[in-house]
């Protein structure tokens, strides 16, 4: 695996995980507010993100790179309202779709077609995501 490559993916795990922290504190927070279908939805974004995470992982490891699990700060645990959460949601997935988009953008400069390959698994995932979280 190239050096930039590798280190495109381990930003994009850390990425992830930031994703899943900030969602699972907002999903703490709704609970505690009483929302708790916004709770639950959140709760299972963290869980995807998670998910997201260790994919990537996965991918770095079995390509002969190196995974990096990356330390992370606490994430915002409190919030104005319900529509900042959803403002946060969008803000978030458009953000981690623009580190994809780099990613594959390095992908093609490298004639890195495994990579690319793996990453339009993503690409599809932050369409819905962004999708979604427009319509919410």
């Amino acid at each position: 695996m190239k050096p930039e490559i590798e280190n495109l993916l381990n930003s994009q795990i850390k990425y992830e995980a930031g994703a899943s922290m900030h969602y699972l504190a907002m999903a703490s927070w709704a609970d505690s507010n009483g929302y708790n279908g916004i709770a639950e939805f959140f709760y299972m974004h963290s869980e995807e993100e998670r998910l997201h995470m260790t994919k990537l992982v996965k991918f770095v490891n079995e390509r002969g790179g190196t995974a990096k699990v990356p330390a992370l700060e606490a994430p915002k645990s409190e919030f104005k309202g319900v529509n900042e959460l959803f403002e946060e949601f969008l803000n978030s997935e458009v953000f981690v779709t623009e580190k994809i988009n780099e990613i594959i953008y390095e992908c093609l400069q490298h004639k890195d077609y495994n990579t690319h390959n793996f990453m339009q698994w993503y690409v599809s995932e932050q369409l819905e995501e962004e999708a979604m979280a427009r319509t919410m």
